[in-house]
Parts: C-alpha cells; sequence; structure tokens
C-alpha cells in the first residue's frame, strides 16, 4: 500500500507531503490544478520516464519520495524479499520500500531504493508488485501479452497448475541443455576430446603437490644465499659456543659467581635457576646452528632444478590456473569432461530417453493449464463486456484471443516456463470496427475503464474465492482520466467500481466528476495559485463531511454553489456510503 508520497520542486509542486490510506483516495480540483502531476511523479518514482523539464524553474533538482507498507509475511511481502534477494540488498525483511527519484536540471537522475542505488529495470521490476497506474500515456503494462496473460490467470485462479507447468518446463529446460552440448558437431567433438586430453596428460605429468610452489620457493631463497647463510650461521655459532669469550662460557661464568654470592646472601638464589634457564636456551641455540652448519652442503646442480620447476608451474599457472589448487581442481574437472565426451553416445541416449518423458510430461500439464485458461477465458470476455456496458461503454466488444493447440494434440510452439498459450486482448470500441489489439485502438480514457473493468472482474473473481492478494497483483491502483467522456449514470457506475475494487486493494484516482468523488473513503482537494510571483500546487485533505461536500458542490455547480446543490452533495455522500 502507498503510505506517503513527498515531491518537492517538480513541475508546479514547490513542496508536498501527502499520506494516503486504504480503501478509495480520490484526488479532484480545478482543471488545470496539477492533478495529473501528482500521478506523474508517482509513476516516476516508480521507474517511469524522468525528464528534466519537470524540474521547478530556478532550482537545480527535483525529487519524488514514495513510501510503501506491507505486511513481511503476506504474499506481496514475500515478493518484495524475493526481490531484495535477487539484487542483493540489504532490508528484505522490512514492511516498508522506500523509493527515491532524483532528476537534475542536467538531465542525470538516479534512483534509490531504501537509500540503495538501483537501476530503471530493477525498480520497474520491483513497480509491479507495488503500483498500477493508469493515466496519460501509462498504460504500456496492459498491451504487454506476459501481462494479459496474467490478467486471465488471475482471474482463472490457477496458481497451482501455473507451477507444475514452470517446474516441468524447467526440467526439460536443463535435459534440452546438456544434450545440445553433447550433440555438437563430430569433428568439434573429437577436436575437443584432444585438446582435453592433451590438457589432463600434460597436468598429470606435472605431478602437482599442494604447497609445492611454496615450498620450492623457500627452497630457492635458501639456495641463492648459501654463502651469506652458511657465513651467518657459523659467526652465531661461534659468538655462542666456539670462542673463548663466547656467550655460554660468560653465562657459566655469571653462574659460577651467583653460586658463590648465595653463600653469603639468600637473595641471589631465586637468581640463580632463569640464568641457568637462559645458558640452557643458548646451549640448544649453539647445537641447532651447529646441526644446521652440518646440513648445509653444496649441491651444484639443486637450485637449477628448483628454478627449472618453479618455471614449469609458473607455466601452468598461466594456462590452468592461479595456485596449484585451482590446477588441480581443473585437472580433475578435464578428466570427468573427457569421459563424458569418450561416452557420449551412451549419455545422449540416456538423455534422450529422459527429454521424451520429460517432454510429454511438460505437454500434459500445459495442455491440463491452456484448458483451464479457454474455459475461464469465455467467463472473463462475458463478465468484462458487463462491466464496459455499466461504464459507459456498451458498444464495445471484447475478446480474449488464445491460440488453440494444433489438433494432433502438439502445441503449435514448444511453450515455455508458462505454457503454451498466445494470449492477445482484442478491442471494438465502436460498431462495424474491426477487432484490433488493444494499443492500435484504444484511447486512454477508454483504456482507463478497461484497466477498470478487468481489474473489477479480477478482483471480484478473488474475492469469491477468498484469496485476498496476488502473487501477480500490485497492492495499489492509480488511475486518471478514467471519467473522460463520461458523466451521469456511467459516472456513478465507474465509482461503485472503484469502491468494490478498494475494497481488496488500495486505489488512487484523480477525477473531474462528483458523482465519482462521492465515493470516496479519502478526498484530496488540489489547488493552484499564486504565491510570491509563483505558480504553486498544493493539497488539502478533506477531513470531514461538511468540506467533502463543499468540493462535491463546486465539481457540480462551479463558483456559484447555493445550499441546494451543498444538500445535493451530502446526500450523494451519504447515498454513496450506504
Amino acid at each position: 500500500m502507498l503510505r506517503e508520497i513527498h515531491i518537492q520542486n517538480y513541475a508546479v509542486v514547490e513542496k508536498l507531503a501527502l499520506e494516503f490510506h486504504p480503501g478509495l483516495n480520490l484526488l479532484s480540483g480545478e482543471t488545470g490544478s496539477g492533478k495529473s502531476i501528482l500521478v506523474d511523479a508517482l509513476g516516476m518514482a516508480l521507474g517511469g520516464r524522468a525528464s528534466p523539464d519537470m524540474v521547478r524553474t530556478g532550482q537545480d533538482c527535483a525529487t519524488v519520495i514514495a513510501i510503501f507498507r506491507t505486511e513481511a509475511r503476506s504474499q506481496r511481502g514475500r515478493v518484495w524479499k524475493a526481490w531484495f534477494e535477487e539484487f542483493g540488498l540489504a532490508g528484505a525483511d522490512e514492511e516498508e520500500i522506500i523509493l527515491r527519484r532524483e532528476i537534475q536540471s542536467s538531465g542525470k537522475s538516479r534512483l534509490l531504493v531504501n537509500d540503495q542505488p538501483m537501476t530503471v529495470a530493477a525498480v520497474k521490476a520491483l513497480a509491479r508488485s507495488l503500483a498500477e497506474v493508469h493515466g496519460q500515456g501509462e498504460h504500456v503494462n496492459l498491451f504487454a501479452r506476459e501481462a494479459q496473460l496474467d490478467l486471465l490467470d488471475e482471474f482463472a485462479g490457477v496458481d497451482a497448475s501455473l507451477e507444475e507447468v514452470q517446474e516441468a518446463y524447467l526440467k526439460r529446460r536443463d535435459l534440452e541443455r546438456e544434450l545440445d552440448a553433447l550433440s555438437q558437431n563430430e569433428q568439434d567433438r573429437l577436436r575437443s576430446i584432444d585438446l582435453l586430453a592433451f590438457q589432463s596428460q600434460e597436468l598429470q605429468r606435472a605431478k602437482l603437490q599442494p604447497g609445492e610452489d611454496v615450498a620450492l620457493g623457500d627452497e630457492r631463497r635458501i639456495l641463492g644465499n648459501l654463502e651469506k647463510i652458511r657465513a651467518a650461521v657459523a659467526t652465531a655459532y661461534s659468538v655462542l659456543y666456539e670462542e673463548e669469550t663466547s656467550a655460554i662460557s660468560r653465562v657459566a661464568a655469571a653462574a659460577r659467581a651467583l653460586e658463590e654470592l648465595q653463600r653469603y646472601d639468600a637473595a641471589f638464589e631465586p637468581h640463580r635457576e632463569p640464568l641457568g634457564a637462559a645458558r640452557a636456551t643458548l646451549e640448544d641455540l649453539a647445537y641447532f646452528l651447529r646441526d644446521y652448519l652440518g646440513k648445509l652442503e653444496a649441491h651444484p646442480h639443486r637450485l637449477e632444478e628448483v628454478e627449472d620447476r618453479l618455471a614449469l608451474i609458473d607455466r601452468l599457472k598461466r594456462k590452468y590456473g592461479k595456485t596449484i589448487e585451482e590446477m588441480l581442481a581443473y585437472q580433475h574437472e578435464t578428466q570427468q569432461r573427457l569421459l563424458s565426451l569418450e561416452h557420449a553416445d551412451e549419455r545422449r541416449g540416456e538423455l534422450q530417453g529422459d527429454l521424451k518423458i520429460a517432454e510429454a510430461e511438460y505437454r500434459k500439464k500445459a495442455q491440463t493449464l491452456s484448458a483451464k485458461r479457454h474455459e475461464a477465458a469465455r467467463k472473463f470476455e462475458k463478465l468484462v463486456r458487463q462491466e464496459l456496458a455499466q461504464l459507459g461503454m456498451e458498444k464495445t466488444r471484447f475478446e480474449i484471443s488464445l491460440e488453440e493447440p494444433a489438433p494432433d494434440g502438439k502445441p503449435n510452439s514448444p511453450g515455455g516456463a508458462k505454457g503454451v498459450d498466445k494470449i492477445e486482448f482484442l478491442i471494438s470500441p465502436n460498431p462495424g470496427e474491426e477487432m484490433r489489439a488493444l494499443e492500435k485502438i484504444a484511447s486512454g480514457g477508454e483504456l482507463s475503464r478497461l484497466m477498470l473493468a478487468l481489474k473489477t472482474v479480477v478482483g471480484s473473481a478473488k474475492i469469491a474465492n477468498g484469496d485476498g492478494a496476488s502473487r501477480r497483483a500490485a497492492g495499489t491502483f492509480i488511475f486518471d482520466e478514467v471519467d473522460s467522456g463520461i458523466g451521469g449514470r456511467v459516472a456513478e457506475s465507474v465509482g461503485q467500481r472503484l469502491k468494490r475494487l478498494a475494497r481488496h486493494a488500495q486505489v488512487l484516482c484523480v477525477t473531474h466528476l462528483a458523482q465519482i468523488a462521492c465515493f470516496a473513503d479519502h478526498h484530496y482537494y488540489v489547488e493552484k495559485f499564486e504565491r510570491a510571483g509563483r505558480t504553486v500546487t498544493e493539497v488539502r485533505y478533506l477531513a470531514n463531511e461538511k468540506e467533502r461536500a463543499a468540493e462535491l458542490a463546486r465539481m457540480l455547480s462551479g463558483s456559484k454553489i447555493t445550499d441546494a446543490v451543498l444538500k445535493h452533495a451530502a446526500a450523494m455522500i451519504k447515498q454513496a456510503g450506504i
């Protein structure tokens, strides 16, 4: 649900903060007051087009912040969590999403989700679960065949069948990919076998050992500095042990002196033991130096052998991995790939059998799903036409084109994750016109009313099935132009359907008609005026029935409002709330 929207320096909006509520939220005001600008600003926050022309004159940057809330454990909350995890963002378990869109007068813009920068494509993917905007130029989503199929599936309630089809599709796809990898050109396969065999043999001949390069590097450093090491060890040994005045001799002399002193004064007794320990430590070090020196024998060819071995390892690293461990892993992988290619014919036969079974399972489940869709499509068409008739489009024909499976029972296409059906919503607004795709025929107002009809039908079906939230449905619907070219009874019918849709989703609607506004659960008045020589748009929440009645009276009669009009407006509000 859209909880708040904050707009700053956007078009004629200087600074605006609005809080929205569950149910039907209506925005009204004089023509040109900026009602549609609010819808456009929200669309921009949801990843829509951002134009520097919308930055308020004299300002460097325009900002729109939209705050959405949901319950983390709800279906929609799980959709949000999956999106956060997919894009590696923190805050997957939060119940609030803050979209922030900034656009500079220079044309640069950026999008942030919970203060984390995101791409427009990623935000658009998230926006589908947040809100659907149906207004001036914002009907592209309804044109998408995937969105049309989702609407039909929502109405039909086929989530379980759809999941079965998706699982079968993924299983078939994985088998197809493995089979394609095996079914390469025979010459390519033989060349791959030769290359892999050479690489495997080269690594096997090297007989690499984990950590070998480190040990050889240490040995090379010693062999390369052998004379310096021998001289340093000899000096240390001599100073510690061999010389007449060696360190050990002097410590021994000091120990004898202490022994003599402790006869006269017991205060020297505690120091004899540490001195003895120091002497033992020096002796151990001297013996180690003596043994080390004895091992430092010259091996004229050993340094050359170490250098050659390290050169071989470095050459193999450039080809097979940065470390010996990576090279050994590559060697194992190479052997496995080689075995796979050498036994490709056997594996290909297994895969072909498995794929045949997987294809049959997929087609069976896809046909079951297709049958449910075809049955639901006829009911959906009928109900949508009934809704359109109540919305002033009684002469409009609406049909759903679903591509039928071929007579032999096989679909005309291999099918995807959503089955084998190809869908298209067709419409003919006027008698005598042929049925055409939505994007080729419908106007903005007609599309808004068509979307209202579609959502009303889907919403009614969900309520009847006890399903309060679909994994595909947005939580908020925004309608602009829905009252274009209508009035009277039709406008009242539009208001009734908006109210019905608002029972299971939040609805925001911009309207010029009192017959629609009277159904509002929450009413906002948009006004434009001059302040300090600048045009400013502000929004005021109509907190009580008196204020709402006054606004409805203005919508009914304009600037001249009589007591009779006020009474009529109050009666409309009361009747709409029955």
